[in-house]
């Protein structure tokens, strides 16, 4: 499924983030950019040592809701962006608000080195426990508020890891959509 959005077009699709051929693909870390399971480890395995030997040059690590960028050393993606989502504790210790800014300064951070497509997985919704339905509804409305004022990045794209997922989003665009 795919929408525009103010010349930008966002598209949901179920796959393998790691085969992105985007400028970037985010990937969802941990704050010690130490590399871990889920879609980071996948990351890290298919980009290669270049990635990690990046992210420990990386001396203050990366707090939640912040991003920093590293090459994508094997990947198809030229580079990384690594951002750090909230661990999900019920919706009342501002995880919305540490959601939107890690997809807000993932965008912001491509932006400013001139790249023009961005992959994204579900952030937070695997072992950091953020419903996805939930997820889905911020993540698409950051990244669409984002681009209101943002003409660099035309493509964004949500690689989702399962039909699930991929419903669950496509339902929010929707959604969306209707509501804009």
């Amino acid at each position: 499924m795919r929408s525009g959005f103010n010349g930008t077009i966002v598209e949901l699709i179920r796959g393998d983030i790691t085969l992105e051929e985007t400028d970037a693909i985010v990937n969802a870390a941990n704050s010690r950019l130490a590399g871990g399971g889920g879609v980071d480890g996948a990351i890290h395995r298919a980009g290669g040592p270049e990635i990690m030997a990046e992210c420990r040059k990386i001396h203050n690590g990366c707090p939640t809701g912040e991003a920093v960028i590293t090459t994508g050393g094997r990947l198809k993606a030229r580079y990384v962006i690594h951002t750090v989502g909230p661990i999900y504790s019920g919706g009342s210790s501002g995880e919305e608000e540490k959601l939107q800014d890690a997809y807000r300064n993932s965008l912001a951070l491509a932006s400013s080195k001139g790249l023009r497509s961005v992959a994204f997985p579900s952030i937070s919704t695997g072992v950091y426990g953020y419903p996805v339905d939930d997820a889905a509804r911020v993540a698409l409305r950051t990244v669409t508020e984002f681009v209101k004022t943002d003409k660099e990045i035309t493509l964004i794209r949500f690689v989702l890891f399962s039909d699930r997922d991929l419903q669950v989003y496509s339902d929010a665009l929707k959604a969306l959509s209707a509501s804009l």
